[in-house]
């Protein structure tokens, strides 16, 4: 531990992950907390959130659950409550709540789209809506985006992930729009854009389908969690002091080296 966030407070948005295994929410909840910040987990499963709150606890971090949907107005406005409440302010917001979905532009379900979009891109407005009122009374803070390479190369691997894409491009539009506003307020807004990274949802792929992305990746490997959270303490950190409206990719240069399909 560094101490690289120490006195910031930090609220990450599907903190847990939702299956065994190490997911982008949970590994920058953990640096986080090991970097310093006191956190507040955001998850639907209050469970698997206060399982990752003692596991924070036990390496000597703070962190408080907050249970509930971040697509609901409520638990976006509640979370932000709760860090000023209980920490005293609320510095950074990640805003890492996100779900896959198939189906193209021909044959997606409205249903799936719809779901889709509000939970990747509909959670990040509530959640920025809350969290920057509380951010402008600390004097400033950082937002940062969890996006995706299908947002900047519209596949991920293989066919139909219309909504997905399409939700994740979003992001990008939303954290030039949010650093373009809020920047003489010292409110920094910037996004990861993620590569073919191992986590619980891309477990669920299969062992064929995760194999095909690594395949992808110029650096012929694939990613984690961990990869993931270091890029975040960075953009949290007073490092990035001086950076907004910034996309880092963290791919192994899928994005930059290579266009895919192959």
């Amino acid at each position: 531990m560094s101490g690289r966030m120490n006195g910031k407070v930090a609220i990450v948005t599907g903190a847990a992950s939702r299956a065994p295994g190490l997911g982008n929410g949970k590994a920058i909840a953990l640096l986080f907390a090991r970097e310093g910040a006191k956190v507040v987990l955001v998850n639907r499963s209050e469970e698997r959130a206060n399982a990752l709150r003692r596991e924070i606890e036990d390496a000597g971090g703070e962190a408080t659950v907050f249970a509930g949907d971040i697509t609901d107005a409520a638990t976006a406005q509640g979370a932000v409550t709760t860090a000023v409440a209980q920490y005293g302010g609320l510095h950074v917001l990640v805003n890492n709540v996100g779900i896959g979905g198939g189906g193209s532009a021909e044959d997606v379900e409205e249903s799936l789209w719809d779901e889709v979009l509000d939970a990747n891109l509909k959670s990040m407005m509530l959640a920025s809506r809350a969290a920057i009122p509380a951010m402008r009374e600390a004097g400033g803070g950082s937002i940062i985006n969890i996006s995706s390479s299908a947002g900047a190369r519209g596949l991920t691997g293989g066919p139909g992930a219309a909504a997905y894409a399409t939700s994740k491009g979003g992001m990008h539009g939303f954290t030039y729009s949010v650093a373009a506003d809020f920047a003489r307020e010292n409110i920094r807004c910037n996004c990861i854009v993620v590569g073919t990274v191992d986590t619980p949802m891309v477990a669920e792929l299969g062992e064929e389908a995760r194999q095909r992305r690594i395949d992808m990746v110029p650096m012929g490997t694939g990613g984690s969690g961990w990869d993931i959270g270091w890029a975040a303490v960075y953009l949290a950190s007073d490092e990035a002091r001086w950076v907004t409206g910034a996309f880092l990719p963290v791919d192994g240069g899928l994005i930059a080296l290579r266009q895919w399909p192959r």
